[in-house]
């Protein structure tokens, strides 16, 4: 028997929020992150239990999550596929009966998206996607506060991104539509968005292979790892593929003289990015990473409280 209830809110990509309430949550966030940094106790989880679900490695998605709990005066309970059924087969509609009938939230990181799914359709909780293949909404929740920190609203700007057109680019691509700026993809060819993603954001985005050109004249310049977990095995192929499009000094000095640089980390300096653009002064990278504690703790109060 499923157990789903209908009334219940999932995260599994940015889409499943309305453009105010994405908005609602980024300046929530900052609120959060305002009252954290001067100490104030806010615990609005006390005794609420996170249930983290994870099936591909994570620094900084387990690591904002717990802490979100603990300063939310909640709980988080770490599986890995060591740790659980679900790494010897258990069906994950079973396991979603059962976590969901004990936790009061789940959050997962997988590879197919179709398993978060999955997750969400049998839960009585809500599901949180930490990172599909398909997409990293949380991770854009994060960026879009650190933008909106350093330059107010993004809505009407130009955001580049640069490299292969994956997860992220996905999340990126709804964030464009929802939030209303135009988004410049160069990606070597072969190395596209997924069409469904296309024909959703078309309005918002242009591809090009040209790095040059898309970087001319853009507020954000985003990039992510040439390969992408589970991805190792094409390292060799991709290093040839993406040579041509590494954000440096030369890309930077194209943007807008008040650009901001992103990548959600963990970055492979000489690669995808040179070491002095990462480390330099347009870089916002380490407060977009502190920003997934606070956009998360925001997402986990409007699923759970509100």
């Amino acid at each position: 028997m499923k157990t789903s209830n209908k009334t219940v809110r999932h995260f599994l990509t940015l889409t499943d929020l309305s453009s105010t309430e994405f908005r609602d949550i980024i300046e929530r966030a900052s609120e959060l992150k305002a009252m954290q940094h001067r100490g104030e106790i806010f615990e609005p989880l006390k005794n609420k239990v996170l249930a983290m679900i994870f099936e591909k490695s994570s620094t900084r998605t387990r690591v904002s999550f717990e802490t979100g709990m603990a300063q939310f005066g909640g709980h988080a309970i770490f599986l890995s596929p060591r740790d659980t059924q679900l790494g010897r087969g258990e069906p994950v509609e079973d396991s979603a009966r059962v976590l969901s009938s004990m936790a009061d939230c789940l959050m997962v990181r997988t590879f197919e998206h179709e398993k978060a799914e999955l997750l969400a359709e049998y839960s009585s909780v809500p599901v949180i996607n930490g990172l599909t293949d398909d997409v990293h909404p949380c991770q854009l929740l994060a960026d879009m506060q650190a933008y909106f920190e350093h330059r107010g609203d993004i809505r009407g700007k130009t955001v580049t991104w640069v490299g292969d057109g994956n997860n992220m680019c996905h999340s990126y691509m709804h964030a464009a539509k929802m939030l209303e700026f135009k988004l410049n993809i160069a990606c070597p060819k072969g190395f596209e968005p997924q069409q469904a993603f296309i024909d959703e954001t078309h309005d918002f985005i242009e591809i090009t292979q040209d790095v040059a050109a898309a970087c001319t004249g853009s507020d954000l310049i985003v990039t992510d790892v040439w390969a992408s977990m589970g991805q190792e095995e094409e390292q060799k192929i991709r290093e040839q593929a993406f040579a041509d499009f590494q954000v440096n000094s030369e890309l930077m000095a194209r943007a807008n003289d008040d650009a901001l640089f992103m990548h959600c980390l963990p970055a492979h300096r000489g690669e995808e990015v040179s070491a002095d653009v990462i480390d330099g002064t347009q870089s916002v990278v380490w407060d977009e990473a502190e920003n997934r504690l606070h956009a998360q703790k925001a997402l986990l109060e409007f699923l759970l409280v509100n």
